[in-house]
C-alpha cells in the first residue's frame, strides 16, 4: 500500500501542479492534499474537436502522405500538462512513421522532436498498453497519454507529420494547457530526442543523449531489434557530468539501468518497466524505459549519456560468450529539461528508415476474396484500421468447421522469412496454418479488443508457381465468443541489416 500512495501521489503532483520547477511532493498520508488551494491560471485545450461543435461529429484531423499538420500555436506563459492521441492509419507500424515536434518560444528547431510511438513509450511501431507515472497507454495500446509538464514563456506550437505513404485517416488529441500570467524564471524547457542505430556500431558505446546547457536528465526508452540470438543487456551504463573525462555515474548492466534484474521480462511500473519483450531470438524485439522523477540528474554544462551494446552469443563453433559487443539495432527517446538553446541534433531519420524491417506483401487478404476456396460459412471483404490496405478477408463460420484455401502465386524462387498478419478479436476463433500442405502454426486470435498482429511463421523456401495457404479452424479459447478469422496478409520480410546467424561477433570486435 506504502508505494501505491506514493504512486498516486506522485501522478497528482505532476498532473496538477503547473509549475514544474518547483512540484512538492504530497503528504503520504493524505495524497488528495493542496487540491483545495486557489489556482492561479486559466485551464485551457486545444483539439481535434468539430468546429462545428453543437452539431457535428467530426473530431478528428486526416494528413496526407508526406504532410504536417499543426495541432496547436499557444501564446504564453503557460504549461501544458497532458497531451493525449488516439490515431487510426491504415500503415503497418504507423506509430514509428508519425513524428512529433514541439518548438518552445519561437525556436527554430523543435526541443520535441520523435517518432510518436517512441515519445509514448513503446518503439517498433508496436500498439502496447503500459502504465508509468509520466505516460500510460491504453486501448490495447492505441490511447495514448503524456503528463510531463512542459512549460512555455511565449509560445508553443505541436505538428505531427505522416512520413508513410498512406495517409492517415484520423488523428484525434487533445492538449490541456495552463495559461499563466507569468512562471518562474527558472522554469527549463522539455526535451525530448530520439536516435537510432541500425546497427550499433562496433568500437563505441551507444550514445542517449549529448547535451550542452544547465538542466536535468529525466528519462530514457531503449528499444532492441536482435540480429542474432542471445542477450544483448549485459552494456553498462555511463552519465559523463559537466565535461568530466570519468563517468560520475557508472552502471551494472542494461537491465540493471532499467531497474529490473536477470534479464528482462515484460512488466510496468511508475518509474521504470519493459511494456514489450518478446525474447532472445533473432527479430524479437523489446523495449524497456526508466524515468528519473524522484532521482533526477543535474548537470550544469554538459551531459553525455551513453550504454553499452554488450551481451551473449553462441558462437558457430559452439562456444560462448556472455560478455561481448553486439550489433543489434537499437533505438532511443532521452528526455530533459534545460535552459535554451539546446545543442543542434543529429538528422531524424526518414519514417521509414525507422522501421528494422521491410514487408512486402506476398498475399492480400481482401484481394483474394473472390479466388479463396472455403467451407459453407460466409466471407467478405470487411474496412478496418491497421491493416495493409485497411481491409480484410472477414472469415464468419458458426462453429469450429471452417477453412479456407488462398492461392497465391511466385513469380521467382525465393527463401523468406515468412509474416502472417491477422487481425486478433474478442469473436475469434483458432486457427491452424498450413502452406501447401506443410504444417505451419497454429494461431490463438483472441483479443479482447480487435487488434492487428504479425506473427512469424519461420523460413520457408517458395519455388516458382502457384502455392495454397490453408487456414482450418480448431475451436476457440475459452473467453472467445465466436470462431471468426480476420485475415489481413502472408509478408516476406527483408530486415534492414541481417548478417546470418553464424557469424562470429568476434570477427566484428573494433579493437
Amino acid at each position: 500500500m506504502k508505494n501505491r500512495t506514493i504512486w498516486v501521489c506522485f501522478a497528482l503532483a505532476f498532473a496538477l501542479n503547473a509549475r514544474a520547477a518547483t512540484v512538492q511532493l504530497c503528504s503520504p498520508g493524505n495524497p488528495l492534499a493542496g487540491l483545495e488551494k486557489v489556482r492561479d491560471f486559466e485551464t485551457m485545450r486545444a483539439s481535434s474537436s468539430d468546429p462545428d461543435w453543437k452539431n457535428g461529429n467530426a473530431d478528428s484531423q486526416p494528413i496526407a502522405p508526406g504532410g504536417t499538420l499543426t495541432l496547436a500555436e499557444l501564446e504564453g506563459p503557460g504549461v501544458i500538462v497532458h497531451i493525449w492521441f488516439t490515431i487510426s492509419h491504415p500503415a503497418a507500424n504507423y506509430s514509428q512513421l508519425l513524428t512529433l515536434r514541439m518548438y518552445w518560444d519561437g525556436e527554430k528547431h523543435p526541443s520535441v522532436e520523435c517518432p510518436v510511438g517512441d515519445f509514448f513509450g513503446i518503439g517498433h511501431g508496436v500498439d502496447q498498453p503500459f502504465t508509468s507515472l509520466p505516460i500510460r497507454v491504453t486501448s490495447n495500446g492505441r490511447g495514448r497519454n503524456c503528463y510531463w509538464p512542459m512549460p512555455f514563456h511565449k509560445s508553443a506550437r505541436i505538428t505531427v507529420s505522416n512520413e508513410s505513404d498512406q495517409p492517415c485517416h484520423a488523428l484525434y488529441y487533445y492538449i490541456d494547457w495552463q495559461k499563466h500570467k507569468s512562471l518562474p524564471a527558472d522554469s527549463l524547457h522539455f526535451h525530448a530526442m530520439y536516435r537510432q542505430e541500425y546497427p550499433c556500431v562496433m568500437g563505441r558505446n551507444y550514445i542517449f543523449a549529448d547535451i550542452e546547457g544547465r538542466g536535468h536528465y529525466v528519462g530514457t526508452i531503449q528499444s532492441v531489434y536482435h540480429v542474432s540470438p542471445g542477450w544483448y543487456g549485459e552494456g553498462d551504463d555511463f552519465f559523463f557530468i559537466d565535461g568530466e573525462k570519468e563517468p560520475r555515474l557508472r552502471g551494472t548492466g542494461t537491465e540493471d539501468y532499467f531497474c529490473d534484474g536477470w534479464g528482462f521480462r515484460q512488466q510496468d511500473g511508475p518509474f521504470y518497466g519493459t511494456p514489450l519483450w518478446e525474447g532472445f531470438n533473432t527479430g524479437d524485439r523489446g523495449t524497456a524505459y526508466r524515468f528519473h522523477i524522484p532521482d533526477p540528474i543535474a548537470f550544469k554544462k554538459s551531459l553525455r549519456v551513453e550504454i553499452e551494446h554488450k551481451g551473449s552469443q553462441v558462437f558457430p563453433d559452439k562456444t560462448k560468450s556472455g560478455f561481448i559487443e553486439r550489433d543489434d539495432l537499437m533505438s532511443s527517446v532521452a528526455f530533459w529539461y534545460q535552459i535554451e538553446p539546446h545543442k543542434p541534433w543529429p538528422a531524424l531519420p526518414a519514417g521509414p528508415d525507422r522501421l528494422p524491417f521491410r514487408d512486402a506483401p506476398m498475399l492480400v487478404g481482401w484481394k483474394a476474396v473472390e479466388t479463396t476456396r472455403h467451407s459453407d460459412h460466409p466471407m467478405k471483404i470487411q474496412t478496418v484500421g491497421g491493416t495493409t490496405d485497411g481491409k480484410q478477408m472477414f472469415f464468419t463460420p458458426g462453429n469450429d468447421k471452417g477453412w479456407l484455401e488462398i492461392p497465391f502465386a511466385v513469380e521467382k524462387e525465393q527463401t523468406v522469412e515468412l509474416i502472417g498478419k491477422f487481425l486478433h478479436s474478442w469473436d475469434y476463433g483458432n486457427y491452424r496454418l498450413k502452406l501447401d500442405g506443410q504444417m505451419l502454426t497454429t494461431l490463438n486470435l483472441f483479443a479482447p479488443a480487435a487488434t492487428p498482429f504479425s506473427h512469424r511463421l519461420g523460413k520457408q523456401t517458395l519455388s516458382v508457381g502457384k502455392h495454397v495457404l490453408r487456414l482450418e479452424c480448431v475451436g476457440k479459447s475459452a473467453a472467445s465468443a465466436g470462431y471468426f478469422l480476420g485475415f489481413d496478409a502472408l509478408a516476406a520480410r527483408t530486415e534492414v541489416y541481417s548478417r546470418g546467424p553464424e557469424v562470429d561477433l568476434r570477427t566484428l570486435q573494433k579493437k
